[in-house]
C-alpha cells in the first residue's frame, strides 16, 4: 500500500470514529429468568442496560408460589411441618424449629433437655449441609466447575448422618410440639464426629481453590458492596449482614428455645461488605458449625426427648412470633391460634425474600457479568422467596 492510500485509510477510519461517536444508541432491557441458569430458580430479573451497565434492575418474583401460609390453615399443627421445610428445601428441618417452639409456647410446654440439645445439633447440620452447597456453587457462578463437585461430594456425609436420624434427606418432619420423633441411633455420635473433621478439612480446600485465587478475587472484592445502614434499613440478615460488619446473630442474641448459650462458639463479621465478605463469613460460619456440633455430642445430656403432650394437640388461643438464625438468615413464624386443631393465621418471615429486596438498589451501576456474581453473594433459596 503506498503512501497515499495508507493517509487515505486512515483518514477514513477516523471519520468513522467520529460518526460512532455522535450516534447514540438506545438503551437495552434484557431478561435474566425465569428459565435461566443463573437465577437460581425460577427468579426473573428484568435489568435495563445502557452499554454493560446497568441502569435499572427488578427482581420479578412468584412463578414458584405455593400458598404455604394458607395451606398452613386447613392442617393440624403437625401436618404444618411437612410443608414448612420444604421452604429452604437445603436446610428443611431448621425450618421447622421456629415453627414447633412458636406453637410450644402457646401451649406452655417445658422440652425435655436432651430433645432440645437434639434439635440445636441438628439445626446446625442442616446449616452446615446447606451452606456446604453455596461455598461450590459460588465458583461455578464464576466459572470454576471443581468447587462444586468438592461441595456435592462432602455434603453427602452430611446428609448421610441427617437420615440416619430423621429418616430424611431433605424433608425429614422430624420436629415434634413437646421434642422429637425419635432419639439418635447407636454409633450415630461417633461417626458424626468424623463427619466434622471431614467438613472442616472440606472448608480449607475450598479456601485453596477459591480464597487467593486471583481470577475469583478479581471476580469478588469490590463487587456489590453493601454499606451496613443500607443492609440494615433493607432487613438483611445472616451472613449476607455480618459480612457488613454488623454483629448480630439470633443465636447468641435471641437463644429462643436451643442450647447455644450453653456452648462456645464465635460470631464471625467482615467489614468490607462486599460479594467476597459475604462468602468468607460462610466459610467461617461452616468451620464454627462444625465445632458446636462437636460440643453437643459430648455434652449431650440423657433423659427423655419427649414432654407429655395430648394425643390430639389443640393450641390454646393466643398469639406467637418465634424467629431463630437459618442457614439463609432470620426466619420467623407468626402464629394466630383461635384454639383449634389448625392455626387461624401462619405468617412466615423468610430471609431470602428480604434479602433479595436489595437488589434494584444494589445492582444498580454494576456491569452485566457482575449481574452474576451479586445474586450468587447473596445466596436466596427460591422457596424461600416464593413461599
Amino acid at each position: 500500500m503506498s503512501q497515499t492510500e495508507q493517509l487515505s485509510y486512515i483518514a477514513g477510519q477516523a471519520a468513522d470514529a467520529r460518526l460512532n461517536l455522535e450516534l447514540e444508541t438506545d438503551g437495552m432491557v434484557i431478561n435474566l429468568g425465569p428459565q435461566h441458569p443463573a437465577t437460581h430458580g425460577t427468579l426473573r430479573l428484568v435489568a435495563r442496560l445502557e452499554g454493560e451497565e446497568v441502569v435499572e434492575a427488578e427482581p420479578i418474583m412468584g412463578y414458584m408460589h405455593r400458598g404455604y401460609e394458607k395451606l398452613a390453615e386447613v392442617r393440624t399443627y403437625l401436618q404444618v411441618t411437612a410443608l414448612i421445610n420444604r421452604i429452604d428445601w437445603l436446610g428443611s428441618f431448621a425450618n421447622e424449629v421456629p415453627f414447633i417452639l412458636g406453637a410450644e409456647q402457646l401451649m406452655e410446654i417445658e422440652v425435655p433437655d436432651r430433645a432440645r440439645w437434639i434439635r440445636t445439633l441438628l439445626f446446625e447440620l442442616s446449616r452446615i449441609a446447606n451452606i456446604s452447597l453455596f461455598l461450590g456453587e459460588m465458583g461455578l457462578q464464576l466459572g470454576a466447575v471443581t468447587p462444586a463437585f468438592f461441595a456435592f461430594r462432602d455434603r453427602e456425609f452430611v446428609l448421610n448422618q441427617i437420615e440416619q436420624v430423621t429418616g430424611g434427606r431433605f424433608h425429614p418432619n422430624f420436629d415434634r410440639i413437646g421434642g422429637l420423633k425419635d432419639d439418635l441411633p447407636a454409633g450415630w455420635i461417633a461417626e458424626t464426629k468424623s463427619v466434622m473433621k471431614r467438613m472442616r478439612t472440606f472448608c480449607d480446600e475450598i479456601e485453596d481453590l477459591l480464597v487467593g485465587n486471583e481470577v475469583f478475587e478479581t471476580r469478588m472484592r469490590g463487587i456489590g458492596v453493601i454499606p451496613a445502614e443500607v443492609g440494615l434499613s433493607y432487613g438483611l440478615s445472616g451472613a449476607n449482614i455480618r459480612a457488613s460488619g454488623v454483629d448480630w446473630d439470633l443465636r447468641r442474641d435471641e437463644p429462643v428455645g436451643l442450647v447455644y448459650d450453653q456452648l462456645d462458639w464465635k460470631v464471625w463479621t467482615h467489614p468490607d461488605g462486599d460479594s467476597f465478605a459475604r462468602y468468607w463469613v460462610r466459610v467461617q460460619e461452616v468451620r464454627e458449625a462444625t465445632k458446636m456440633v462437636e460440643q453437643i455430642l459430648d455434652g449431650l445430656p440423657s433423659g427423655p426427648i419427649m414432654a407429655k403432650v395430648p394425643r390430639i394437640i389443640k393450641v390454646p388461643k393466643g398469639e406467637a412470633y418465634i424467629q431463630t438464625e437459618n442457614p439463609l438468615g432470620a426466619m420467623g413464624y407468626y402464629i394466630i391460634s383461635k384454639g383449634d386443631l389448625t392455626p387461624f393465621r401462619l405468617k412466615i418471615r423468610s430471609a431470602s425474600f428480604n434479602n433479595i429486596s436489595i437488589t434494584p438498589w444494589l445492582l444498580k451501576g454494576t456491569l452485566v457479568p457482575d449481574i452474576i456474581t451479586i445474586l450468587g453473594s447473596l445466596y436466596f433459596i427460591l422457596g424461600d422467596i416464593d413461599r
